[in-house]
């Protein structure tokens, strides 16, 4: 059986001027559910101290199966309402892997 490795994906939201309150209850939505999906080992959402526009979304899985279960959920379907509400003027959305035994 091949040896699962830990995943994360990072996303840097930046909310449209006027409209970072907006964001951060739309994104905050996210958290106690994602910390319930199985597979989640932490899950994240910070306010950079310099930038009052600009969001942090974090989140570290067991495997990849845990975290691709995670993006075919309807908790991804906040991102698309943030679009569709016209409240973000940006999504940089990243996955990540661990790199062969340097983090365990």
């Amino acid at each position: 059986m091949p040896q699962l490795n830990a995943v994360s994906h990072l996303t840097l939201v930046r909310a449209r001027a006027g409209c970072s309150a907006r964001v951060e209850a739309c994104l905050s939505q996210l958290i106690e559910p994602t910390l319930q999906t199985p597979g989640c080992l932490h899950f994240a959402l910070q306010h950079c101290d310099n930038d009052p526009q600009l969001w942090q979304v974090a989140g570290y899985w067991q495997d990849e199966p845990s975290m691709l279960a995670y993006f075919n959920s309807s908790l991804m379907e906040i991102y698309g309402a943030l679009v569709h509400q016209q409240v973000v003027d940006s999504l940089d959305f990243q996955t990540f892997s661990d790199v062969g035994g340097l983090n365990r």
